[in-house]
């Protein structure tokens, strides 16, 4: 545990470092402990929200060894009352777009090595209209605040959903104690899946 108060960018490249050193095995292990953690959250959501209960899930970058969202996705497309929702990034306006990703939704590889679909095929969808946000993050703290990759994409994304929107980090470290230099522009978690476990913020 770090001490009460460390910053984004020591954060950032403490956790950066960490999550490289990781094994193949270890990550992929980690991310089926966290799509199980996920899956059975899902009876809750539907509980809480009307169904079709729309599930924002990011698309995991290989070479940053993120978290494998795909066991998520490809168990929700085969749930009735869920659909799937991922972003897509616009680095020139700093903002990202959202569409439904269907089994059989080709996907294109950006410039950055992120996997989306092709925004010029499909039809957007607002922000508003998520249920539960599936948020990518290096780690987070006790408070919910979370430290991503700086750019501010999913900070900027987060005001404008729902205030009943379920943001749920998908970490693969247990959370610090505090982020120091955190902003009346960060938007805090609800809760953070952490491998086999949930904490509620």
């Amino acid at each position: 545990m770090h001490d009460s108060g460390t910053d984004k960018a020591t954060l950032r490249k403490i956790y950066l470092a960490q999550r490289r050193a990781l094994s193949r095995d270890t990550a992929a292990a980690w991310s089926t402990q966290i799509a199980g953690t996920v899956k059975a959250q899902f009876p809750v959501w539907q509980q809480t929200f009307a169904e079709p209960v729309r599930v924002h899930c990011f698309l995991p970058i290989a070479r940053q060894n993120e978290v494998d969202t795909w066991p998520v996705i490809r168990w929700l497309w085969q749930q009735p009352g869920a659909e799937v929702i991922v972003p897509v990034t616009d680095f020139t306006g700093g903002g990202l777009a959202h569409v439904r990703l269907y089994p059989d939704t080709p996907l294109i590889t950006n410039a950055y090595g992120i996997q989306e679909p092709d925004l010029t095929q499909y039809t957007l969808v607002s922000p508003d209209a998520l249920d539960v946000v599936l948020v990518p993050l290096l780690v987070a703290d006790q408070q919910g605040q979370r430290v991503g990759y700086g750019g501010g994409f999913y900070d900027r994304f987060l005001a404008q959903c729902r205030p009943d929107c379920l943001k749920t980090g998908l970490s693969f470290f247990d959370p610090v104690e505090r982020i120091a230099d955190t902003f009346a522009g960060d938007i805090a978690l609800d809760c953070c899946i952490i491998r086999d476990y949930i904490r509620y913020f």
